[in-house]
C-alpha cells in the first residue's frame, strides 16, 4: 500500500479542470495508504463545536477528510509496552505521511488543504487548554468511521479501536458527503473498566480524565513538567535519586530521545469490538480474558497517581502487583473559565462521598464570573450564574484564586487579606478541595 504514496495516480487526481468530489477525495486518500476514509462538510451540525476553531486556523476551510490507519493488534496487547509503543509510533508516522501526500496532491489540483498533526507536536503555547487544531475523533464520528466507546476511543466497525486517526482540511465544497453510522460498535463488555490500572473508566460510564492523564501520559506534557520540577527541587544527585528511580529516569530519557511512550493504553489493548477483532471473544470469553486481559492486570509496574485521588485507592485495592507512586497533578488552569470547564475532568467521585452541597462562586478582578457548583450523590454539576440556595458563598479575586489552585499562593493569607471571602461553613470549602486532589 505504501508503495503508492509517492505519486498520486491519474485516476485519483482526474483531469485538472474537473471539480473535485468526495469520491475523488476518498480514492486519493485510500491510494495514499489509509485503510478507511470519510468526507464531510464543515457545516455539519455534528461539527458545530469544531467549526470556529478550525476556521481560526484555516478561514477558507469548507470540508474535512477523515481517515484511519489500522494498527496490528498483538503488539498493542503486549505486556511489553515498548512493543506497543513501537506500533503506536510507526502507525502514527504513517497517518501523518498519508495526510502530507494527500495535501501535496490536492495542491497540484489547486485545492487548498492542510494536514494537522495526528498527535504531537501540537499548539503547545495554549497548554493546558486546547492544544489541537482539530478533534480527529469528532470528525471521524461525523464522517461515519465509527463511534466512541465507553473508554473514549473511537471504535471502527471493522477494525475496532485498533486505529489511529487523521484529518485533512480542504477548501473543496462537498455535496456527496458521508454520514455518521447509526450504531455504536462498543459492546459495553466492561473489559476496559477492569483493565484500567487507575480506574479512569467507570462501569457507570463516568470517565476520570485526570487519572488517565496523570498515569498514561506521564511522559507527555504535564508529566514531563512535574519531572522537571522534581529535578529543580532536588538538592543534589542523591536527593534526585530518592525522588526519581533510575528506571524512571531511563524511561523519561527514552521518551525524550525516541518519542513519548504511553504507560498503559490497556483500555485499547483489551477491547474486543469490531468485525475483524471480535471472533476470539465470541468464541470463548473466558479464554479471551485469560490471554488478553489477565497479563496486563498481572503486570508489575509503577502507576502514577495524585495523593488522595480515586486512582490511588483503585491501584491499592485492585492491583497487588502494581505500585502506586504519588506525583503532582499538572492540570493547572490559566483562567477562571478554564478552571470551571475543567472541574468535571478532575473531579474524584469517591472523595465526595456523603457531601451534599451547593456552592456559589463569584470571581472578581481581572476575570469576572459567577458559577454554581453542586456536588450531590458523588456527582458534580457546574452551571453559569448563581442558581438555587447555596450552602457556601465564596467571593475571590480571580488571580488570587488561580494562584491558590495552581499551588502558587497559600489560602490563609488570602483569607486574612479578604482576597477570598466566605459566607457559610468553611469546612465545606475543605470538603470541596478534597474532591479535586492535586
Amino acid at each position: 500500500m505504501f508503495s503508492t504514496i509517492n505519486e498520486p495516480s491519474a485516476t485519483a487526481l482526474q483531469a485538472t479542470l474537473e471539480p473535485i468530489t468526495a469520491h475523488h477525495l476518498r480514492e486519493l486518500v485510500r491510494e495514499a495508504g489509509a485503510d478507511d476514509v470519510g468526507v464531510v462538510s464543515l457545516d455539519l451540525p455534528e461539527l458545530a463545536d469544531e467549526r470556529e476553531v478550525i476556521l481560526a486556523f484555516a478561514p477558507w476551510a469548507k470540508s474535512l477528510v477523515a481517515y484511519v490507519c489500522r494498527m496490528n493488534r498483538e503488539p498493542i496487547r503486549s505486556p511489553a509496552r515498548s512493543v506497543a509503543n513501537l506500533e503506536f509510533h510507526h502507525v502514527g508516522d504513517r497517518v501523518n505521511e498519508v495526510a502530507r501526500h494527500v495535501v501535496a496532491a490536492l495542491e497540484q489540483r489547486g485545492v487548498r488543504a492542510i494536514n494537522p498533526a495526528m498527535g504531537f507536536p501540537m499548539e503547545m503555547e495554549r497548554f493546558p487548554e486546547r492544544i489541537w487544531v482539530v478533534s480527529h475523533k469528532r470528525v471521524a464520528e461525523a464522517a461515519g468511521l465509527g463511534r466512541m466507546g465507553i473508554h473514549r476511543n473511537l471504535i471502527h466497525p471493522r477494525f475496532g479501536n485498533f486505529v489511529l486517526l487523521g484529518t485533512v482540511i480542504t477548501d473543496a465544497p462537498i455535496e456527496d458527503e458521508d454520514r455518521p453510522i447509526d450504531f455504536n460498535p462498543c459492546l459495553e463488555c466492561k473489559l476496559c473498566v477492569s483493565a484500567c490500572p487507575v480506574g479512569a473508566i467507570g462501569s457507570d460510564g463516568r470517565f476520570n480524565f485526570a487519572a488517565c492523564y496523570t498515569h498514561n501520559y506521564r511522559e507527555f506534557m504535564g508529566g514531563f513538567t512535574d519531572w522537571v520540577e522534581q529535578v529543580a527541587a532536588s538538592r543534589n544527585g542523591l536527593d534526585y535519586r530518592r525522588r526519581v528511580s533510575d528506571a524512571e529516569s531511563a524511561s523519561m530519557w527514552q521518551s525524550l530521545s525516541f518519542g513519548a511512550n504511553y504507560k498503559a493504553a490497556y483500555c485499547m489493548a483489551v477491547c474486543p469490538a469490531g468485525d475483524d477483532v471480535i471472533g476470539p471473544y465470541r468464541a470463548d470469553r473466558k479464554a479471551y480474558r485469560a490471554a488478553v486481559v489477565q497479563p496486563l492486570l498481572d503486570r508489575e509496574e509503577t502507576v502514577y497517581v495524585v495523593a488522595g485521588s480515586d486512582a490511588e485507592t483503585h491501584v491499592t485495592k485492585r492491583f497487588p502487583a502494581k505500585t502506586a507512586k504519588r506525583v503532582n497533578g499538572s492540570l493547572r488552569p490559566r483562567s477562571i473559565s478554564a478552571f470551571l470547564r475543567d472541574l468535571p475532568l478532575v473531579f474524584n467521585p469517591s472523595q465526595a462521598k456523603g457531601l451534599d452541597a451547593v456552592y456559589h462562586f463569584t470571581f472578581t478582578g481581572a476575570e469576572e464570573a459567577q458559577a454554581t457548583i453542586t456536588i450531590r450523590g458523588k456527582a458534580l454539576t457546574v452551571e453559569p450564574g448563581h442558581v438555587g440556595r447555596p450552602n457556601l458563598r465564596m467571593t475571590a479575586d480571580s488571580a488570587t484564586w488561580l494562584g491558590f489552585v495552581r499551588k502558587e499562593k497559600p489560602l490563609v493569607p488570602a483569607l486574612l487579606l479578604l482576597r477570598i471571602r466566605l459566607r457559610g461553613d468553611p469546612r465545606l470549602l475543605i470538603a470541596f478541595g478534597r474532591c479535586f486532589p492535586s
